[in-house]
């Protein structure tokens, strides 16, 4: 199981090696081919993942090793969604980078298949965490998005070209799109805490930090749709929320120990 593992890790990184070429040498097939081989370790990404959890008898998201992969799983399928709305060479470059150095990541950390402590033998397990691993993604892409936003704007491209509308529209459903996902993270989480603790809400660092990262989007949702800011204002919002959301992803079960510790 370890040696697919190992192999999606290595289509993911040399399909990032070979689109960056394709990239800077504007060599169409090149990019096609890396397109191939990126897809090719999604397949192994994907037949990993089935096959851990069948080993295992549940959603392979327990752990920071499984969850730091199902992240990752989630980043292409957020990835094909975005390049049909903006059909760039820049998303798929910076999508397969952001999956191979996750996947880069969670090679680092314990990969042994483990039981799950009686609070996380619930119901509500799979809801909670998958929802969690694609509101992530959403805010990564979403962020990916933005920056791009503000590369093109130094350029000198107006805010109001078509591509300029469409990146930053992409990038405010997109956030969009992973707040309604965290949203339905800490309801759940509180449901399930509830049952598991008998209190809705514990102070528990990451139930703490998922709530500052809530609340960082909900600021930027009102300000989107409010419209009191500029879209540059807003993209750069959108780049500096990214860090909240990776504490929250991995700084905490490293930094803060608490009841997620295991997460």
């Amino acid at each position: 199981m370890k040696t697919v593992f190992f192999l999606s890790l290595g289509l993911y990184a040399a399909a990032t090696l070979i689109q960056l070429a394709g990239a800077f040498g504007k060599w169409e097939k090149v990019k096609k081919t890396a397109w191939a081989v990126f897809l090719l370790g999604f397949l192994a990404h994907l037949v990993y993942f089935v096959w851990r959890g069948l080993v295992a008898q549940r959603l392979p998201l327990a752990s920071q090793f499984e969850f730091a992969c199902g992240f990752a799983l989630c980043i292409p399928v957020v990835l094909l969604v975005a390049r049909t709305r903006v059909n760039a060479d820049w998303i798929a470059t910076a999508g397969m980078a952001a999956t191979a150095l996750l996947m880069g990541y969670a090679a680092t950390q314990r990969m042994e298949i483990t039981e799950l402590m009686p609070a996380l033998r619930s119901f509500w397990f799979n809801f909670h965490i998958g929802a969690a691993a694609l509101s992530y993604s959403a805010f990564l892409v979403a962020g990916v998005v933005a920056l791009r936003y503000v590369l093109q704007h130094r350029k000198g491209e107006s805010a109001d070209s078509l591509r300029m509308k469409q990146l930053e529209q992409l990038s405010y459903r997109l956030v969009a799109l992973g707040f309604l996902l965290l949203t339905v993270v800490i309801v759940i989480g509180a449901v399930w805490a509830e049952a598991a603790w008998s209190a809705y809400w514990t102070w528990d660092p990451k139930e703490v930090w998922a709530l500052i990262t809530w609340i960082i989007y909900t600021v930027y949702l009102h300000l989107r749709l409010r419209r009191q800011k500029s879209d540059l204002w807003l993209s750069w919002y959108v780049i500096l929320a990214i860090p909240a959301f990776l504490f929250t992803f991995a700084g905490v079960n490293k930094l803060i120990p608490g009841l997620h510790s295991y997460g």
